[in-house]
């Protein structure tokens, strides 16, 4: 596989085309980004971390059903996937109070939920990613009636099997970011990563934050925290 020239860089990640019209690269970097892009810096090894992590996730939820774009792990940084054009609604969900719920509806973090809430953000840095609901999505054009189904569908489906496997490796996956996109014939499939980018871990015993949180917050030990889940992953 070819790769070509670059064709969109965002905070996280670099794309770049490749000699099959349908396949793209994506590389990992270590940029760091927090506040839509406010607050700048970098976590060593972050990009590697992400990219084996995310690999690893995606390929566990096609095995329950999740359609994702991810091909092949080419190298520590680089992954090829399938070709998608995002769908420009950013999928939250939340198994537990914390960040920006916690803020908004003046509760405090950690409260378990009786069930995961679904939140929709349009993904627009330049309006700073507002908060929408679905009726907002077809209003705007964002996604059909039955892409919006088919997303949150999936979206459930992702937080049990991750929350699951998660457990497993004394980790409670507080919440989580995702997107998808569609391919060139349409089909919907999960994007972009799952990585502690993507999702707030705390270890299920000391309630310790493993994930992005530590950069936001200036808590230190933001490698540390990175790497630790990484080793649980790999069973180490």
């Amino acid at each position: 596989m070819k790769k070509l020239e670059q064709i969109y860089e965002g905070k996280a990640k670099k794309v770049f085309k490749t000699d099959d019209e349908a396949l793209v690269i994506v590389e990992y970097k270590d940029d760091a980004t927090a506040f839509n892009g406010l607050k700048k810096g970098t976590i060593v090894g972050k990009g590697i971390i992400n990219n084996k992590m995310s690999n690893m996730l995606m390929q566990l939820l096609e095995k329950h059903g999740v359609p994702t774009h991810y091909v092949e792990q080419l190298s520590d940084r680089e992954t090829l996937v399938k070709k998608v054009s995002i769908v420009p609604l950013e999928v939250i969900i939340r198994n537990v109070s914390a960040g920006s719920f916690a803020k908004n509806y003046g509760v405090e973090e950690g409260i378990v939920f009786e069930e995961p809430t679904i939140e929709f953000s349009y993904k627009n840095d330049a309006l700073g990613d507002p908060l929408i609901n679905q009726y907002h999505a077809l209003a705007l054009k964002l996604a059909t009636k039955e892409e919006i189904e088919t997303i949150k569908n999936y979206a459930f489906k992702v937080n049990e099997v991750l929350k699951d496997y998660f457990r497993k490796l004394n980790i409670d996956l507080i919440d989580f970011k995702l997107e998808f996109g569609r391919l060139a014939d349409g089909t919907i499939v999960l994007a972009d990563e799952i990585s502690p980018d993507t999702c707030r871990y705390w270890d299920s015993t000391t309630k310790e934050k493993l994930d992005k949180d530590r950069f936001r917050r200036d808590l230190g030990g933001v490698e540390d925290a990175y790497n630790e889940v990484m080793r649980r992953l790999m069973g180490e």
